[in-house]
């Protein structure tokens, strides 16, 4: 997996594989994405909502891979709004990271967290977010700039007003949660979309339909739900700490029968997440 790649609207290529790294410490992310350079992955996502970007950077500077053969991603906090809000928080993000550059920059949200998916849409503010990250990208700062948790309507509004069109569009996508429509939207767009989450948090892991389907390819409903994931032309960001599950989540040298993907797409959607059931999680309100 690691060697395979999708191409932005812009022609930079991103790995199809990367490293979630919510809920990692600095340390913990720092060792994390080590180990995962390790075993040969080379993209890997982080946010400053994380608050791990330091241990990131860390990371890249010593992990013995060059900086150009890593593809890093950031997110711009959710709550700024306004052109010099995203101008100032690029700035701080790389020098949390310690990079000249940032290979792929993402709003975090079209809403600040605590108004996620309420009656308040930001479409003006977004437009001036939008701008600064125009600006980053002229610049070279940013390599590639894009949109996370964005509802067809959200990314509408920016293209309507857009010099530069948002390149990626992450999202919570898996096996029980698959928007189709949205994806569909995207790709007619060009808008290349990174599934985050894609193991469901882990709450997948218990389907038996789902995992029916795994036993009957040889591999674990976490490899299913990432294939599955990526057959549908999505980018996986799976989050560990763990070196084992790492090297289990690039082991995807199989391929999901057509029919298999259809009731894999109308799998019941889960409607409890666990302890993980708080979304958005950085404003500890219910989706």
């Amino acid at each position: 997996m690691f060697n395979e790649t999708f191409k932005l609207s812009n022609g930079i290529e991103i790995p199809k594989l990367g490293l979630g790294t919510w809920l990692l410490d600095d340390e913990q992310a720092a060792q994390a994405v080590r180990d995962a350079v390790s075993l040969g992955y080379r993209h890997m996502d982080t946010a400053q909502a994380y608050m791990n970007e330091a241990g990131v950077g860390e990371a890249i500077r010593t992990c013995g891979v060059a900086r150009e053969k890593l593809f890093i991603t950031t997110k711009v906090a959710a709550e700024a709004k306004s052109y010099d809000a995203v101008t100032q928080s690029i700035h701080e993000s790389l020098a949390k990271l310690g990079l000249e550059y940032i290979d792929l920059l993402i709003i975090h949200s079209p809403q600040p967290w605590t108004e996620f998916r309420e009656e308040k849409r930001y479409f003006e503010e977004n437009k001036e977010v939008w701008k600064a990250m125009e600006d980053a990208y002229r610049t070279g700062k940013v390599k590639a700039i894009g949109l996370s948790n964005f509802l067809q309507d959200d990314i509408e509004n920016i293209l309507a007003a857009c010099e530069i069109k948002p390149m990626v569009n992450q999202i919570l996508a898996h096996v029980s949660n698959t928007p189709l429509e949205l994806i569909e939207f995207c790709q007619k767009n060009d808008i290349l979309v990174e599934a985050y989450s894609p193991i469901a948090h882990g709450a997948i892991l218990g389907n038996t339909e789902v995992k029916s389907i795994a036993d009957k390819y040889g591999v674990s409903v976490a490899q299913l739900c990432l294939r599955y994931d990526i057959q549908l032309g999505l980018v996986v960001l799976p989050k560990t700490a763990n070196p084992d599950h790492m090297r289990n989540n690039a082991e995807l040298d199989f391929v999901i029968g057509d029919a298999d993907m259809e009731t894999l797409k109308n799998a019941e959607q889960i409607q409890d997440y666990g302890e993980h059931s708080f979304f958005p999680v950085f404003g500890g309100k219910l989706k």
